[in-house]
């Protein structure tokens, strides 16, 4: 049925649009509750009729209704993110706490990707608000645990699902971190440079990733991220000499190869084990 989705998809553009607060005013350290929504330069409260996602963006033509200040494009792009992200979940897990986990985890990422992207800046209350909510969720929502339930059946410890799901998460969020930090440190330590390669906001972020995903996803995460800023990034610096001291958005990276690891990553991860013949 298609109204499910309409429903979730609208859901999804209310959504967006608290999401936006949240990428505007957090690395601000400004409250998301108030004030009420105002344009930065006349300082007019946006009134409920201009602040409908997405159409008053387009009737206003992008554009403040009262001193005409532009208002930027990705106002609207996160609200239809956000909405196109909510269907997504929806189609791969129906409703479900699984569908909730995940759009939570969605929306996380949402406003660490564009918070990074345009301030290179990854909020602590974000990602320390993400970290409890995925520990939490992993009481309710199996989080992936092979490899230490492996670790748990060699050592002979009886553990339940629910105490193997929560250790699964601890263990994937101590992965994402201590390996982040661990190779920063490493680099910063043997290259002698002044300034630390990772930074402490990658690390918060991929702390928080662990707890949703587990240690298996978490480092897909990993790859994928550094893949995809490695592809992007080194072609771009070669060819154009102004993008050479660059600062590389990698928590953008990382937080859309989370977003594809919570969408796709456990059939990814399942082809290649059957293909590598590990499963």
């Amino acid at each position: 049925m298609l109204l499910p989705y309409l429903v979730v998809a609208a859901f999804g553009l209310i959504f967006g649009s608290f999401l936006n607060v949240c990428i505007v005013r957090l690395p601000k350290h400004e409250s998301i509750i108030t004030p009420r929504s105002h344009c930065p330069r006349c300082n007019r409260p946006i009134q409920w009729y201009d602040n409908i996602p997405v159409a008053s963006y387009l009737i206003l033509r992008g554009q403040c209704r009262h001193c005409r200040e532009k208002i930027s494009f990705i106002y609207p792009l996160v609200e239809i993110l956000t909405a196109a992200l909510m269907v997504a979940m929806l189609a791969k897990y129906a409703l479900s706490p699984e569908f909730i986990k995940y759009a939570l985890l969605g929306m996380i990422l949402l406003v660490l990707i564009f918070t990074d992207l345009i301030g290179r800046i990854i909020p602590h209350a974000v990602t320390i608000f993400g970290m409890g909510a995925g520990l939490l969720l992993s009481l309710i929502v199996p989080v992936d645990s092979r490899p230490l339930s492996w670790v748990i059946g060699l050592l002979g410890i009886y553990a339940g699902g629910t105490m193997v799901s929560l250790l699964g998460s601890v263990s994937g969020a101590l992965v994402g971190g201590g390996l982040f930090y661990a190779v920063g440190q490493t680099f910063y330590i043997f290259s002698g440079k002044t300034k630390e390669y990772i930074g402490f906001g990658d690390i918060m972020l991929m702390l928080m990733v662990g707890t949703f995903l587990g240690v298996p996803l978490t480092l897909m995460t990993i790859l994928l991220g550094s893949l995809a800023g490695t592809f992007l990034a080194v072609p771009v610096t070669l060819l154009s000499p102004r993008f050479r001291n660059y600062e590389w958005p990698y928590g953008t990276f990382l937080g859309a190869a989370a977003l594809f690891a919570s969408l796709g990553g456990q059939t990814l991860l399942d082809w290649y084990l059957r293909w590598s013949g590990l499963a």
